[in-house]
Parts: structure tokens; sequence; C-alpha cells
């Protein structure tokens, strides 16, 4: 919660982007899957890759993907999420 993660989350987008103009759209990604795949990345990260790659996206200039992705980092990291309908 102290941010780690969500740091490595936007700087791992900002190097795909200027790499290979792609974005994760983390909105995608389940929270559940995401952190078992990250829990065993040290051992074996192919889980992992085959998650983030599976929501790349080309949107790179895309302001809500962004945003969302920044937003579903808290929900990672066990913030709750905001109900849209309130």
């Amino acid at each position: 919660m102290e941010g780690n993660g969500r740091t490595m989350r936007i700087w791992l987008d900002m190097i795909l982007k200027k790499r290979l103009k792609k974005l994760v759209n983390w909105q995608f990604i389940d929270k559940t899957l995401y952190i078992q795949a990250m829990e065993r990345s040290p051992i074996n990260d192919l889980e992992l890759r085959t998650l983030l790659f599976a929501n790349l996206t080309e949107d790179i200039n895309n302001r809500e993907i962004i945003f969302k992705g920044i937003e579903q980092s808290y929900y990672y990291e066990g913030y709750e999420k905001e109900n849209d309908d309130e």
C-alpha cells in the first residue's frame, strides 16, 4: 500500500509505450489472477507475461485507459473500488 506496485505498473506502461507502442489495459486483469502470477513470477514469469500480453492495447494515448489502470492499481493493493452507481 506504500505505492511500490503502482509505481512499477506505471513504469512498465511507460516502457511498453515507448518501446512497443502498447500499454497494459489493467482494468481487464483479474486481481486474484494477477496477484497469484506476481507471487509465482520469481520462479517462473511465463504466467505473468501471458496475462499481461493478453491485455495489451495499442490505444496508448487514451487517458481513460491510463487513469483506469492507476485506479485498478489501488484495487490490487487492497483499496475498495468505488461504485459507479453512487
